[in-house]
């Protein structure tokens, strides 16, 4: 019965050192982003936005091109998550579509899109404007 007990006690202690080691387990923010995009063949945008992760907003910048067929200027308003950060600094830097060279569009202003340091963002929103786009292209945020 002691063997039973002690495999019973270590187990628990187990269980108890694997909840102090979430707080290092990736965190989910929201993020809201205003992007204004134009061009033709090559498309230049920017925008801000922010991320509020643990109920505190980090402002950012958003900058970005496209290379392929893009014609007209339009403005997306997007929202939605931040998943994977390891803190708010964790969300700057290149984004592309995640797993492919492209943007995935899903909708009239969705996409989901990855950096280096695995984050990934799943935004969507309406888009305002006339644009054209079949292009590849990517975007770098940076905190403000």
């Amino acid at each position: 019965m002691r063997k039973v007990n002690l495999i019973g006690a270590l187990a628990m202690l187990a269980i108890g050192l694997a909840g102090f080691s979430t707080s290092s387990l990736a965190e989910t923010g929201s993020v809201a982003v205003i992007f204004t995009k134009g061009g033709f063949i090559v498309g230049v945008g920017g925008g801000e936005g922010v991320l509020t992760l643990r109920g505190k907003r980090y402002p950012f910048t958003v900058s970005g091109m496209s290379v392929g067929f893009t014609i007209g200027a339009s403005t997306t308003k997007l929202v939605g998550r931040a998943l994977n950060l390891r803190g708010p600094a964790s969300i700057e830097g290149t984004y592309s579509a995640a797993g492919a060279g492209g943007a995935i569009a899903a909708g009239a202003g969705g996409v989901q899109l990855q950096n280096a340091n695995g984050v990934i963002l799943q935004l969507s929103g309406p888009k305002v404007g006339a644009e054209v786009s079949a292009a590849v292209g990517g975007v770098t945020i940076r905190l403000k």
